[in-house]
């Protein structure tokens, strides 16, 4: 008689995330993910309490893969890392839009994770701008990128042109107004 299947906490997330990114947030169900990874539903029990702790465990992942994409090289100019901050946090969000919209709308995401995705941002512009300024330079540009992802995920932007090219626009008048770069 054949064994069960094995399954460990990370090759559950993993198949979660690939249910929500194929059919979305409302196609996943434990006993459809149960029939995925090739077990009973019940078998998933033991290592998730139920669908919103498995959520939850799929937004950390999505909040640790986002801040870890937007990771950019320091070259020593701030305006290039910025850019390619932004650019990296876009690339992410539009490579994995169920995803990034699930974690992104999550009712109460963790504080630690926001922190966690927001430092990047804020360290680059403490470089430039004074500390007390830092935070509100990172909130401009958070809901610059955020914003411009959230309305490109959800097609609001209708009037043609590159989208490309208005994004990094945008980005680049949002840096020349702090005095960081051209």
């Amino acid at each position: 008689m054949p064994r069960p299947a094995q399954v460990s906490l990370e090759g559950i997330v993993q198949a979660a995330r690939a249910l929500i990114e194929q059919d979305g947030y409302e196609a996943l169900t434990l006993a459809r993910l149960a029939g995925a990874l090739g077990i009973k539903a019940p078998s998933l029990y033991k290592h998730v309490a139920d669908k919103t702790d498995l959520v939850r465990l799929v937004n950390l992942e999505t909040y640790q893969a986002l801040t870890s994409a937007m990771r950019a090289p320091d070259d020593g100019d701030l305006h290039a890392q910025l850019a390619s901050v932004a650019a990296r946090y876009r690339q992410y969000a539009l490579a994995h839009p169920t995803l990034y919209t699930l974690a992104m709308d999550e009712a109460q995401p963790d504080p630690a994770l926001l922190e966690a995705l927001a430092l990047p941002f804020q360290e680059l512009f403490a470089r430039q701008v004074a500390e007390a300024e830092s935070l509100a330079a990172l909130r401009g540009f958070w809901a610059l990128v955020h914003g411009f992802a959230a309305l490109e995920i959800s097609a609001r932007f209708r009037r043609g042109g590159s989208l490309d090219a208005a994004f990094e626009s945008a980005v680049r008048a949002y840096l020349h107004g702090w005095g960081i770069g051209a």
